[in-house]
């Protein structure tokens, strides 16, 4: 095999700050080779140079690899993840014959909690078929209701190391509803129907809406559709208090249902009254994540950080993007914001229908271009609410968001309110994982990198190396920047992200192949990753004899006073 070159670009890092090392210690301790990249001041601790790796070759495995079982977090034998010759070959680069890497489900899965999965067993059994994100959505139930599944995901989190669910409190925004009805109305094509700013309202012909400037913000001519869609008017009149209207597309109308105009957004502020009350209920009870609804510029997001800031709360904010203005100023958005949700419903109620598939690739290509997560979301599986079986087109669907390269998709009513909310999450567990089987392993450099910072030089190498040597990676991380950077250049095996901050580990959950792990560090760098080996050998998700990229960031030291990046290559031993 060629000699591996001691030497690093200089337009990457200074000459007399960069090194290339190899050693004889394995993972847990033994004499069998690991490779070690290191990058940064010399440490107190010095690794001896001149080692030689042992010979390496190309060839074909010998030995039949094992079988090991799918479990509902998405373990796979490699070899059914990627057939592709290279990925063999890479693989007997480190002599795995007898093992291979094996892998968990990469795209997260948030589920909407509501009457359906509220329970105590509801959401232990939505964590095991796959729930990575618990959403409580603040249009409907109440704070007691809401405080239980709190407490509840709480609970579960306490139990494991090793799994956790993340809580994102979605808010209710300024959303233009219709008013309470007695009953459901049936609109019928060409029928005349009324909407009404006078409250209480509820005829055969005329309803109420929740908005007091409702008739001001609509024009005759304008297109209004109810619940993203399903029933569509188009306005014919309108007076001091009425919108007069004629129906175009019939259905029954139920209470408080949505409504928006077509290419126009809402007057309200993006953060009402009621949302603030719901933040301050989100900051008593340490949710990880906003969702805040309707955001129509970066004025918003600045709003609710800087409270945030003031209550010494630190809570990720992701705004929805769903509203026609918010697209004039999607890039300032994306930049004030910690990730973003497409939100189709209501995006493609305000806008072409036929815009938002494009919408949706762009966001996510712009959260991927910044590091930040974004999240697919608004009927993926909506017709499992009532059928215990998804269309095609919902499976294509979720197909296509994992392959865009979402972190995470989203299920709203479907386990909220849903007849089949657990069949649903194996659904999208399924379809996801194997998606994820069919993508090509990458070993060339991302287009598009850029290695400016120290982190995400060796965030972009570990990527290729591991790739490169088919091996999942294992991170110490104290704030999670590695681990979101490890992310961001999308691995083909799993990250395993080990970290001493509980708030971390919740907030890692939601990032595409990130799988956060809870655990003290001890001031024996060899004793912590021996510990990290024999937890994930524990759990199955390693083996003996398999080979592991160790990446430690550098921006909080955990074993040197100095700043320091290394990767290392090592083996698993028992």
């Amino acid at each position: 095999m060629a000699a591996i070159n001691n030497q690093m670009s200089s337009s990457r890092t200074s000459a007399d700050a960069s090194r290339l090392f190899s050693s004889s210690r394995s993972f847990a301790g033994g004499d069998r080779s690991a490779a070690f990249l290191y990058v940064g001041k010399p440490a107190r601790r010095t690794v001896p140079s001149g080692f030689k790796l042992r010979s390496m070759k190309l060839s074909e495995p010998s030995v039949p690899l094992p079988d090991i079982p799918i479990s509902p977090n998405g373990p796979v034998p490699a070899d059914k993840l990627n057939s592709a010759p290279d990925s063999v070959a890479v693989n007997n680069i480190l002599g795995n014959d007898k093992t291979r890497p094996i892998a968990l489900r990469k795209t997260k899965i948030v589920c909407t909690i509501g009457p359906s999965t509220s329970s105590r067993e509801m959401i232990w059994k939505l964590a095991e078929a796959g729930m990575n994100v618990a959403r409580l959505n603040m249009s409907h139930g109440d704070h007691a209701s809401h405080q239980k599944t709190v407490d509840l995901v709480k609970e579960y989190n306490a139990q494991f190391e090793d799994k956790v669910i993340a809580i994102m409190l979605d808010t209710k925004g300024p959303e233009v509803r219709s008013g309470d009805l007695p009953q459901p109305i049936n609109l019928e094509e060409g029928q005349e129907f009324n909407f009404t700013i006078e409250r209480g309202v509820a005829t055969e012909d005329t309803v109420s809406v929740n908005y007091d400037d409702f008739v001001n913000d609509v024009e005759v001519g304008d297109t209004l559709l109810v619940d993203g869609g399903m029933m569509s008017l188009v306005v014919t009149a309108k007076s001091k208090e009425v919108v007069k209207c004629e129906v175009v597309d019939g259905g029954e109308l139920k209470s408080r249902r949505h409504l928006n105009v077509r290419g126009k957004s809402a007057t309200l502020p993006s953060i009402t009254d009621k949302d603030w009350d719901d933040i301050k209920f989100g900051v008593d009870n340490q949710v990880d994540f906003y969702a805040v609804s309707f955001v129509k510029d970066a004025n918003v997001i600045h709003e609710l950080k800087d409270y945030l800031k003031s209550n010494n709360a630190d809570i990720h904010v992701i705004p929805k993007i769903e509203s026609a203005d918010s697209i004039p100023n999607l890039h300032s958005i994306l930049s004030a914001s910690d990730g973003a949700m497409v939100a189709r419903g209501d995006l493609g109620a305000e806008l072409p229908i036929e815009e938002v598939p494009l919408l949706q690739e762009d966001i996510i290509r712009r959260c991927h271009s910044m590091q930040k997560p974004v999240i697919v979301a608004t009927n993926m599986l909506e017709s499992m609410i009532n059928h215990p079986t998804p269309t095609r087109a919902e499976v294509s669907d979720i197909a296509i968001a994992v392959r865009e390269g979402a972190d995470a998709i989203m299920l709203s009513g479907e386990t909220a309110h849903g007849k089949y909310p657990l069949k649903a999450v194996k659904v999208m567990h399924t379809v996801a994982l194997r998606t994820e089987a069919s993508l090509p392993s990458n070993t060339a450099p991302p287009t598009g990198a850029h290695k400016s910072h120290m982190g995400d030089m060796f965030a972009f190498h570990a990527t290729i190396m591991a790739n490169t040597l088919n091996t999942p990676i294992i991170v110490f991380t104290r704030t999670g920047s590695m681990a979101v950077q490890l992310s961001h250049y999308r691995p083909s095996s799993t990250i395993f992200a080990f970290t001493n901050d509980e708030r971390i580990k919740q907030r890692l959950v939601l990032y595409q192949g990130v799988m956060p792990i809870y655990m003290e560090f001890s001031n024996d760098a060899d004793e912590t990753f021996s510990r990290a080996h024999r937890l994930l050998m524990d759990k199955g998700l390693l083996v003996e004899g398999q080979h592991v990229t160790l990446v430690q960031s550098g921006a909080q030291p955990i074993w040197r006073e100095e700043s320091t990046h290394h990767i290392q290559v090592r083996e698993v031993q028992s």
